[in-house]
């Protein structure tokens, strides 16, 4: 099956492993050439951990971006559909060109009416990522008092992850009472945008003249071109070779997130792939991340965030209270958030474009259906000592904070040492 190949190697090991050789990490796994349309990687993830001597665990504060998604646009598939059918028309394609006619004849027939919406994958992602959570940490979920709440955005997408999270959840547990909204009220710590922010990452942005001419640079559509078409003239006349080839980047990076078994990623070479993934990736640190000319405004919109995810485990921790806190949001909402706590691996200072795929990958910070838990721990008996363990995407997050020793493990943050960290963040100005 298609996607049990594209998770077949670990997301782990493209932080780790070729922290700096991404072109590698992209040869491996063509479908990372997609960025934050690469499909969440399941593979190596348990449900069993081993928990602290001497500690239960009774919190999670979660976020989750949206599972795997159609394309934004039905035209995003349709202006490839039609400029094919009308080459066809002409006489003008290849063998080649026509079999990808009739290809995307048969993805527009599984995406048409769907731009923008969840997929079936992206909602099995969230049920399985609830189930993991619920197995691994009972206790926080157990009936009849386990507190447990879940936001969303009001874009569709957003709320039918939360839909199937929770329905994860309740498939282990079917007493557990989760109250949901998806309002405009929450938008103000789940995507919040200032409009410095905004007005930074439009075509005046600073970043945009270097990302204008870094795509120019590696954009090249003339094998591309001759793949698909057999008559030169044509092509010189009615197709925008490089914006067709940007068209067709776009549905064969998201072909991973659909039903179908089609690949349309074999179309380009891996140096093509890997050039059109550098400007992506590039674009979407721009205009969200630790972009330095962006000085931290992008930053600045996961405070509020940031801060909710404070105040409310406070809140647990002083009451007494079990239960988890799901939100659920968009990749341009956790990617600002995990730069801003310094996750490692998700932030850069990079400025240049050419030099910003040495530490910084989209596909290993933010694929679909992307997650950030934080599990509290409290003491058994005698001892006010909470301890945290954090994952990013299932898996323990390195932050520059001191761990704490618990025998022979370090993968835990004391509260009393991560508490004031996180607060230095989420509070300065």
């Amino acid at each position: 099956m298609k996607k049990l190949f594209i998770a077949a190697v670990a997301l782990a090991a493209a932080c780790g492993c070729f922290a700096s050789d991404y072109r590698q990490a992209v040869r491996d796994v063509p479908a990372r050439a997609g960025g934050v349309y690469y499909a969440y990687p399941e593979d190596g993830l348990s449900a069993e951990y081993q928990l602290p001597k001497g500690y239960e665990p009774f919190y999670v504060s979660h976020y989750g971006r949206h599972g795997s998604r159609f394309l934004i646009s039905d035209n995003d598939y349709k202006r490839v559909v039609d400029r094919l059918d009308d080459a066809h028309k002409a006489g003008a394609l290849t063998p080649a060109g026509e079999k990808l006619r009739l290809q995307m004849d048969t993805i527009w027939q599984e995406a048409r009416g769907r731009g923008g919406e969840l997929t079936p994958l992206g909602a099995r992602q969230h049920h399985e990522i609830a189930k993991r959570m619920a197995t691994a940490y009972p206790d926080v979920f157990a009936t009849p008092d386990a507190d447990v709440t879940a936001v969303s955005t009001q874009v569709m997408r957003c709320a039918h992850s939360m839909f199937n999270f929770i329905d994860g959840l309740k498939e282990l547990n079917p007493q557990l009472n989760v109250p949901m909204e998806s309002s405009q009220r929450n938008l103000i710590y789940l995507s919040n945008h200032a409009p410095a922010s905004a007005e930074l990452g439009r075509a005046t942005g600073p970043w945009y003249q270097d990302y204008k001419r870094f795509k120019a640079a590696k954009t090249k559509p003339e094998r591309l071109m001759a793949t698909i078409f057999s008559d030169k003239k044509y092509v010189d006349t009615w197709v925008d070779t490089e914006a067709l080839m940007w068209d067709l980047y776009y549905i064969a990076i998201d072909l991973q997130n659909m039903e179908t078994d089609i690949e349309l990623l074999p179309l380009f070479t891996n140096d093509e792939l890997f050039g059109l993934w550098e400007v992506f990736n590039f674009n979407f640190y721009a205009c969200n991340s630790s972009y330095p000319r962006a000085h931290g405004l992008h930053l600045a919109n996961a405070r509020n965030l940031l801060r909710h995810i404070i105040e409310n485990a406070d809140k647990y921790i002083a009451d007494g209270k079990h239960g988890a806190t799901l939100r659920f949001g968009h990749d341009s909402n956790i990617i600002p958030l995990l730069a801003l706590m310094k996750v490692e691996g998700c932030y850069s200072d990079a400025e240049r474009p050419e030099d910003l795929s040495r530490d910084y990958a989209d596909f290993y910070i933010c694929p679909m259906a992307t997650n950030l838990q934080l599990v509290f721990f409290r003491p058994t008996k005698g001892s006010d000592d909470v301890l945290v363990r954090i994952l990013h995407n299932e898996k323990d997050a390195v932050l520059p904070v001191q761990r704490a020793e618990t025998g022979t493990s370090t993968i835990y943050y004391r509260w009393s040492d991560l508490r004031p960290y996180l607060t230095s963040l989420a509070y300065s100005e």
